[in-house]
């Protein structure tokens, strides 16, 4: 498999697609995906309760290119949205569908989750030295991508779509601020998939061949937040965090819709969701299994 420390994954992907057009192949296989995709994007948009608000025409061509053969790496998508977006529960049922889909077929190493959470740098020490993870989170922000060791979260995940197994850290989110190094082992996948308020911003953005931004109305995500507090006994507490959140997330968060090559709707029941993807699971069973 290809180095990713001599070439770049778009350099690699280019000449996958170079090679594959000086061939002459009748009806080719990646036309008729990309068609497939065509459709079933385009009725998804015409429903009334469409989970995609939006989407890029050219990433229909990417998508084919993958599901084709015509890119044989694996593929990387990455998933980013406000606090009480919807985009964990949307990437969980993404994995759920398609994991599903390995069971039914017996195929091994599908799909790798890399949270980005995960990637929060250790404050352990000043959550002891302020005397709780409350008071320390006064005087730290957790709603800013510099509290993330994103260009380490960029480094794996073009590790793992280079072939090479990668250990994973794991972030404490207890209250303690600590975060275990070297903790969990990833292997290499066919779809490395990754989910967080900061998962499309500048420092780790290039690493996703696929990035998707999930949206929601303030009044629905504002309702969510709250009932989450509850759950998590913020308290009084809980409007300031919401306050702050509300504003670095516009800051931070929102501009990275215009990277998205999809966006979906943050409000749609979760069969919605894997609906849809069960469509172009069975684009895959039809090309491969039938």
């Amino acid at each position: 498999m290809t180095d990713y420390d001599t070439i770049t994954i778009e350099e690699q992907d280019q000449q996958a697609i170079q090679d594959y057009m000086t061939k002459t192949v009748p009806n080719r296989k990646i036309d008729r995906i990309e068609q497939s995709l065509h459709y079933i994007f385009e009725t998804e948009m015409k429903s009334s309760d469409s989970i995609i608000l939006d989407y890029k025409p050219d990433v229909l061509r990417r998508i084919a290119a993958f599901l084709s053969g015509m890119i044989q790496r694996s593929a990387s998508i990455g998933i980013a949205g406000e606090t009480a977006s919807g985009k964990s529960t949307i990437t969980l049922d993404i994995i759920e569908t398609i994991n599903a889909f390995a069971t039914e077929y017996d195929a091994k190493d599908i799909v790798t989750r890399v949270n980005t959470d995960d990637y929060y740098y250790d404050r352990s020490d000043m959550v002891k030295a302020a005397g709780s993870f409350a008071e320390f989170a006064k005087n730290y922000d957790l709603d800013v991508p510099q509290a993330l060791e994103l260009e380490l979260m960029c480094e794996h995940i073009k590790q793992l779509l280079s072939g090479k197994e990668v250990l994973l850290p794991k972030y404490d989110m207890s209250g303690t601020a600590i975060r275990h190094d070297n903790h969990t082992l990833a292997k290499p996948s066919r779809v490395i998939i990754s989910e967080g308020l900061f998962t499309l911003t500048d420092k780790v953005k290039s690493a996703f061949d696929f990035k998707i931004y999930v949206d929601i109305r303030e009044h629905i995500q504002k309702e969510r937040f709250y009932v989450r507090a509850e759950e998590r006994g913020l308290g009084s507490s809980a409007d300031s965090i919401y306050s702050n959140a509300n504003e670095k997330a516009q800051i931070y968060i929102r501009p990275c819709k215009e990277h998205a090559d999809i966006v979906l709707s943050g409000e749609s029941d979760r069969s919605r969701y894997k609906l849809f993807l069960n469509k172009i699971i069975a684009i895959v069973q039809r090309e491969y299994f039938s």
